[in-house]
């Protein structure tokens, strides 16, 4: 069990956020102000508590954090399909392998989630002021890693922005989603 997660999170990573300028801390690459913090999926309501009072303190020295939530996402995206209850008498019909088939492609190529999170992000963002949090990533499972989101978002966000992951690591650039999927690996940003 990774239990350390409260102290990467207050001694490793929250210093990094306060600085005024954290984008150099967040990443090796130029140009690509983006991390991952992995966390056992198991604590997702401690994390959860702990990522609010992390908010807090942050907002407190000025900070200004938008909090993009991965299941407000999905739900927004889930609207454009058909109704809901098309896609559970489909999953009756053709099993849950179609039905993840379905999703995926809703959030691909539909109603893309990163353009989804990216329209969370006020347009006048500072990166030296605001943060987002891209928090509760666990709703994607089993439909959707967040893999494809990490990469597609590289390069397109100018604003300090933490993907809060619920999982595993395995080695040093690669997460196991929900601690339950395949390693990703590669994963290019630094994973706290």
């Amino acid at each position: 069990m990774d239990r350390d997660w409260r102290e990467r999170l207050t001694k490793k990573l929250e210093p990094i956020l306060r600085e005024s300028d954290p984008r150099p801390g967040l990443s090796a690459y130029g140009g690509m102000p983006f991390a991952i913090f992995q966390y056992p999926p198991e604590d997702e309501f401690a994390f959860r508590e702990a990522m609010r009072l992390l908010t807090t303190r942050l907002e407190g020295r000025g900070k200004r954090v938008v909090a993009v939530s991965l299941a407000e996402c999905l739900t927004e995206a889930l609207a454009t399909e058909d109704p809901v209850e098309a896609l559970i008498e489909a999953e009756e019909l053709a099993g849950i392998d179609a039905t993840v088939d379905t999703i995926n492609k809703a959030l691909a190529d539909r109603t893309p989630l990163d353009a989804l999170v990216a329209s969370r992000v006020p347009a006048a963002a500072d990166p030296l002021r605001h943060l987002v949090f891209i928090h509760r990533c666990g709703a994607l499972y089993p439909v959707y890693r967040p893999f494809p989101l990490v990469e597609q978002l590289m390069g397109g966000l100018a604003v300090p922005a933490i993907v809060f992951y619920p999982g595993e690591r395995d080695g040093p650039t690669s997460l196991r989603f929900m601690g339950r999927s395949e390693p990703e690996h590669n994963y290019r940003p630094m994973i706290f």
